[in-house]
């Protein structure tokens, strides 16, 4: 397939690149910068020059493709305070992809998060049959995968792809993890709140690759699929890991010090979201392969840099 795909030099797009390439796609990267478009060329990929507030050019790139992962995320807006208005702008994005697929019945693939269940499934494990109809705050990103999924029924095989809060390996460098790092090098305490018996899940970015690679290739449209190799660590051991690779202790923090010592994160920190990718791995055959979270943190390469 020629596959264009947004996000294609990020964090996790740099899993799915190389993976569809390896398995004979061609890749049309969507590419906001000249260093982008040659980060995309060297890797033996297509550069389109654009941006994700170009709605007309990503109707034209998506009619223009045999299908479509969309990766990109407007991370920077989210980090600043204006989560409102990145997912806007991805909701705007999510449609103009879907129009130039319409009636064509080629894949549309593209990324959510499993964050957004926790409030719809205190108590349990979330599954990809979990749904909600809307949400604010972490919730509000089903809004994108509910617009998406309603392409379906416009002759669009769409699926999306729900990555856990951590997405881990040697090409995370600005996630959560090095985000919560971060923190524990400038305070001086890895931190957790309450008890830290919140539980996060965690995939390896390896194998978000390859879930996405398969999403576009098979998945039926309307699908919904979890990247999720830990159904949920507690936090408590995330931060007890961190600690302990740092030289620093683990502490709990005090609930009204949280936005002062986790920043933007401190929303997201007692989240406790278990979840599974059982029925990701049945649909599409795939299993993790990877390292987990926690035996990745033990590998050593998040704190090898400053």
């Amino acid at each position: 397939m020629r596959v264009f795909v947004t996000g294609a030099t990020g964090h996790v797009g740099s899993a799915v690149l190389p993976e569809l390439l390896s398995a004979g796609h061609e890749v049309v990267g969507l590419a906001r910068s000249e260093t982008s478009a040659a980060a995309l060329k060297a890797l033996g990929a297509e550069a389109r020059p654009g941006d994700l507030d170009d709605l007309d050019g990503l109707r034209e790139a998506a009619s223009a493709a045999d299908g479509v992962i969309h990766l990109a995320f407007k991370h920077d807006a989210m980090s600043a305070g204006d989560y409102v208005g990145a997912i806007r702008d991805e909701v705007a994005a999510v449609r103009a992809l879907g129009e130039g697929l319409a009636g064509s019945g080629k894949p549309l693939v593209i990324t959510s998060g499993t964050g957004m269940l926790a409030a719809a499934t205190r108590g349990r494990v979330g599954t990809e049959d979990d749904v909600l109809a809307t949400g604010e705050g972490p919730q509000a990103r089903i809004v994108a995968e509910n617009t998406a999924i309603q392409f379906a029924e416009s002759g669009v095989r769409v699926s999306a792809v729900r990555l856990p809060p951590v997405v881990h390996s040697t090409l995370d460098h600005h996630g959560f993890i090095p985000t919560l790092i971060a923190v524990a090098r400038a305070t001086g305490v890895s931190g957790y709140l309450g008890d830290g018996g919140n539980r996060w899940p965690a995939g390896h970015t390896l194998d978000a690759g390859r879930v996405f690679r398969l999403a576009l290739e098979q998945a039926p449209a309307g699908s919904r699929l979890h990247v999720v190799g830990d159904e949920g660590i507690e936090f408590r051991l995330i931060a007890e890991t961190i600690g302990r690779h740092l030289g620093v202790p683990t502490a709990a923090v005090p609930s009204e010090e949280a936005a002062a010592h986790f920043g933007f994160l401190a929303a997201l920190v007692p989240l406790d979201n278990p979840t599974s990718s059982a029925r990701t791995q049945q649909l599409l055959g795939w299993k993790p392969a990877h390292p987990g979270l926690i035996a990745d943190l033990d590998l050593g390469h998040y704190f090898s840099a400053a």
